[in-house]
């Protein structure tokens, strides 16, 4: 073997052995967690702190026409990274002095797509759906009757909900402030690019 073939031959066995001694094993997916990412540019919200600042938040309550109270309490989120929107299940109570009873207990599941609000440095819900509600105790034309008012007073007293609100220093690295771009749902977060 000649000299050029040794010098070869040996920096290719260098190369192999640094390259095993820098090989890394597989690290195991984690859930996304909450903050800034420098790198990207982006700010990841996690699931538990959505649901902890969405818990904050409930009970609720709204009127209709004064004679029908919509009360939704105990929601549970959902993330629909396939369709970009959040998903909130939760228990919602009927009350109206025209009915007998005049409670009626129920479930409401709705989704939504997202919006930010830069003045409240909030992601906020925009346009929430109906998806599916159930009334307990209620069957036939009066069922989808109360089903419509309960729907549409929900989706209304849910629109524009804070889901997660930034503190400023969330925003700002050094001397720049971020502003808020794309929404993304993911399986386990939200993110949000920051321009």
């Amino acid at each position: 073997m000649n000299a050029n073939a040794r010098a070869l031959d040996g920096r290719r066995r260098a190369v192999r052995a640094l390259a095993a001694g820098l090989a890394l094993p597989a690290l195991p997916l984690r859930p996304a967690q909450a903050g800034f990412n420098f790198f990207t540019s982006e700010y990841t919200a996690s699931r538990a702190d959505l649901e902890r600042e969405l818990g904050k938040q409930f009970p609720q309550q709204r009127g209709y026409g004064g004679l029908v109270t919509v009360i939704l309490r105990e929601p549970q989120l959902g993330l629909d990274a396939a369709a970009n929107r959040v998903q909130l299940a939760m228990a919602l109570t009927l009350a109206s002095p025209l009915m007998q009873p005049a409670e009626m207990p129920g479930r409401l599941t709705l989704s939504s797509a997202l919006r930010y609000d830069p003045a409240t440095l909030s992601l906020r819900l925009e346009q929430p759906r109906a998806e599916q509600l159930q009334l307990a105790g209620v069957t036939g034309a009066d069922a989808d009757r109360l089903q419509r008012v309960a729907a549409a007073v929900a989706q209304e007293a849910l629109q524009g909900q804070a889901l997660h609100t930034f503190r400023r220093e969330d925003l700002t690295v050094g001397r720049k402030t971020y502003e808020i771009g794309a929404i993304t749902v993911l399986a386990d977060g939200v993110k949000v690019q920051l321009l």
